[in-house]
């Protein structure tokens, strides 16, 4: 089983900088990826930015130069550094990770998520 604990939500005004943490643990044998989520109310969830084991990132379009994703491999920790903040950068951010999960006696691949943590951007 993989557990993952966000942290850093809150409020903030537009224009404004908030630093999103995830750390991940349990029974993870290898780490893939691990990227962050947003879904804002009557809208599906939507990719925010993921970094690969090796460092490769991706980020959606409308995050792209105000948000970074970055991960300390030794803590198993993801962040998401987000600047410039909009309104409707309002939602919920999940954490999600994607690797192998050891079993003990196997390892399986999968993934997990995180339970979010709400970001407001508002004045």
């Amino acid at each position: 089983q993989v557990q993952l604990v966000e942290s850093g939500g809150g409020l903030v005004q537009p224009g404004g900088s908030l630093r999103l943490s995830c750390v991940v643990s349990g029974s993870i044998f290898s780490i893939n990826a691990m990227g962050w989520y947003r879904q804002a109310p009557g809208k599906q969830r939507e990719l925010v930015a993921r970094i690969t084991s090796g460092g490769s990132t991706n980020y959606a379009d409308s995050m792209k130069g105000r948000f970074t994703i970055s991960r300390d491999n030794a803590k198993n920790t993801v962040y998401l550094q987000m600047n410039s903040l909009k309104p409707e950068d309002t939602a919920v951010y999940y954490c999600r990770f994607d690797g192998v999960i050891d079993r003990g006696t196997y390892r399986l691949p999968g993934s997990s998520w995180g339970q979010g943590t709400q970001v407001t951007v508002s004045s």
